[in-house]
């Protein structure tokens, strides 16, 4: 493995995203460097839905066989109106096949598993990055600490609000986009879902995927007047109407209001993701809605490619452009299915319960059937 700091890369943060790059370039035998300044991610005791394409890339960086175990395989998603009655119905095992099943687990455990067998010192939490300088040789990064450090590339992982971004753009760098205000995530007991469920009424939607036969994860949003409100508990009239197991589950979350994550809805489009020798991955170039839950699997896939790239011995002043050659038409795809299902989730009600049943499962099949295409090669 080659461990000169002139070649190796940098990565501004070690979530999902960054933790994914540091272990697909050592799996390529390039020497890489995480740097977090949280000392544990946030949102680590939620969890995530991961599609069959982040299944595949999971395997792809050598985890297929440690996902035996955790968290729970699905094999249909169920989509449903506030009183219950199923719209339509979509068997994911027999889409994405035995191989790419999706999954949900705790996202510590993801976590976990993207670190494992990773050389000491390659992820340092505790200390983040400030800044970053380029030239013809690489790029010098400042720390929070104080300190400085050099590498070959800067991959900024940095999410949502990335510093590396602004760095990177300026005064030029898009702020996210918020697409709502009231959005909750949270951990509750499993009702006795075997399946990924949404329900969807008028004034709010609410998932629920099963973790396991005990846990389930929980999303839930609301819109209209007052929907700014970041108390769950003062939006939850919203779902009176809903089934009495979403009631009863609402219940028993808002019963524990400290393990409730309140995140607004956020996204990232931008008309380049790199500069020179400094390039962003995951949610810091292309945060999407949640809708396709597309957030870790195309993050996977860059940390995939970028690597590729990287091992492969190309110029590295040519890293940046070809890699987001290769992943633009990836997530424009995945940004204009999540536009498409946006605007049926703004129908009215009665227009939804019309035309979901068949166009459901269309825009499924749509979504996901470029998605089973190999990420890599």
């Amino acid at each position: 493995m080659r461990t000169d700091t002139a070649n190796r890369v940098l990565v501004a943060g070690a979530g999902i995203a960054g933790s994914a790059v540091v272990r697909a370039l050592h799996r390529r035998g390039i020497s890489a460097l995480a740097l977090e300044q949280r000392p544990g991610e946030a949102g680590g005791g939620l969890a995530v839905n991961l599609p069959g394409n982040a299944i595949r890339a999971l395997a792809d960086l050598g985890l297929a066989g440690a996902l035996d175990g955790l968290g729970t395989p699905l094999r249909r998603r169920d989509y449903r109106t506030d009183g219950d009655r199923l719209l339509f119905a979509v068997d994911e095992a027999a889409f994405w096949g035995p191989d790419a099943r999706p999954r949900c687990l705790r996202r510590a455990d993801l976590l976990r598993l993207l670190r494992r067998d990773l050389p000491a010192g390659a992820i340092r939490e505790g200390v983040g990055v400030v800044g970053h300088h380029q030239d013809a040789a690489g790029v010098t990064v400042a720390l929070s600490d104080g300190t400085v450090e050099r590498g070959g590339l800067l991959v900024g992982a940095d999410g949502v609000h990335s510093t590396v971004r602004r760095g990177l753009f300026g005064d030029q760098a898009p702020a996210a986009a918020r697409l709502a205000s009231a959005s909750w995530r949270f951990m509750t007991p499993n009702p006795g879902l075997e399946a990924w469920t949404l329900w969807a009424g008028r004034d709010g939607l609410f998932l629920l995927i099963p973790v396991d036969a005990d846990e389930a994860y929980g999303w839930a949003t609301v819109q209209g007047v007052g929907a700014e409100n970041a108390d769950l508990g003062a939006q939850s009239r919203a779902f009176d109407g809903f089934p009495r197991r979403v009631r009863d589950t609402l219940a028993a979350v808002l019963a524990r209001p400290e393990a409730i994550h309140h995140a607004p809805l956020e996204e990232i489009r931008l008309l380049s993701w790199t500069r020179g020798r400094v390039l962003l991955a995951g949610d810091a170039a292309h945060a999407t809605a949640p809708v396709w839950a597309q957030g870790v699997a195309l993050a996977l896939e860059d940390a995939l490619v970028l690597a590729d790239l990287v091992a492969d011995g190309t110029d590295p002043d040519r890293i940046g452009a070809l890699y987001e050659t290769r992943r633009r038409p990836r997530v424009a795809h995945v940004q204009a299915m999540t536009d498409r299902l946006s605007r049926t989730a703004r129908m009215p009600g009665w227009a939804r319960r019309l035309l979901l049943p068949v166009i459901g499962p269309r825009s499924y099949r749509a979504t996901y059937g470029p998605l089973r295409e190999p990420v890599t090669g």
